[in-house]
């Protein structure tokens, strides 16, 4: 059984339908990518899988069946909404939160120090949560979310607030978790970290599915009638080509209708260009969500 298993959940709040009939699984130890413009019902589908929102219909297992309190001490959660109190110390604050699931403080205190020296707090974990930075906020809930080691951890949004240094840092520390079989979901706006972290994705829109599945699949699946070439040369204009595009150290090509990688690769063979790159033209998860997104409002 798969540590998340969610089946056609829905959630009303009044006369606002937030999740429409939404169905997916998450995998032991990979990392997937929940995904959706604002307002999409990711939020919601969280607080249905943690329980504290019940769905109005369909069926959630966490960890093996329905979530339980005790459950709740193997999962680790980062709301996107800052949720640390902010009149006590640093290190007061995070040892309290891991008491809550089920580390004694000696044994949270202990292990915080790491964390803390880790994530550059340690100079700082006298001071008040908000005598904190917005970014060092958000490393200090990031290390809530996984100080008692939990089996699963849900972080919504892990990169808001962070330099470039403590984005790569994150992205470090989500990548040891994954090799140590850690089950990770993440919610984000920034396709770029998914496409370099995720191994699955949903996309919702509207409340409801609109993609789901293994991330390179689905990239292949919205492939254009295009291909990348990096040659010796410029690449000589070629009847099958309808528009060329300077792309990276490449170029990339979009054929007419009807043609082929291979009528563009015999073309240059037959005119003497050297190749030294040439590769279907795969788009990017940005290019995939807007283009669903947009088609989903086309048809309400």
């Amino acid at each position: 059984m798969n540590p998340v298993e969610v089946s056609h959940i829905s959630k009303s709040f009044g006369s606002t339908q937030a999740v429409r009939n939404v169905s997916f699984e998450v995998a032991q130890g990979e990392i997937f990518g929940l995904l959706g413009p604002n307002g999409a019902g990711k939020t919601t589908t969280i607080r249905v899988m943690l329980d504290i929102f019940k769905p109005d219909s369909g069926t959630v297992s966490m960890l093996g069946g329905p979530m339980n309190e005790e459950k709740k001490d193997h999962i680790g959660y980062m709301p996107e909404e800052r949720g640390l109190y902010q009149d006590i110390t640093l290190e007061r604050c995070l040892v309290y939160l891991a008491t809550l699931k089920g580390l004694s403080a000696n044994e949270a205190r202990n292990r915080l120090q790491d964390q803390l020296e880790r994530f550059d707090l340690l100079p700082h974990k006298n001071k008040k949560i908000k005598e904190l930075s917005k970014g060092m906020q958000q490393k200090a809930q990031i290390i809530a979310a996984i100080l008692h080691k939990p089996k699963l951890i849900i972080i919504d949004e892990p990169f808001t607030s962070l330099d470039p240094i403590n984005t790569q840092l994150v992205k470090d520390l989500m990548r040891e978790l994954h090799s140590q079989g850690v089950t990770l979901i993440m919610s984000t706006h920034q396709m770029h970290q998914v496409e370099e972290l995720c191994d699955r994705i949903l996309l919702i829109d509207e409340g409801s599915n609109v993609l789901y599945g293994n991330l390179n699949q689905i990239r292949r699946e919205y492939a254009g009638n295009a291909v990348l070439i990096r040659a010796d040369r410029e690449i000589p204009n070629l009847p099958v080509v309808e528009k060329t595009v300077h792309h990276n150290s490449a170029t990339k090509l979009i054929l007419t209708e009807g043609s082929t990688p291979q009528d563009v690769l015999n073309e240059l063979v037959a005119q003497d260009v050297h190749i030294e790159k040439f590769e279907i033209a795969l788009p990017n998860l940005d290019e995939i969500f807007i283009k669903v997104v947009k088609e989903g409002n086309q048809s309400l």
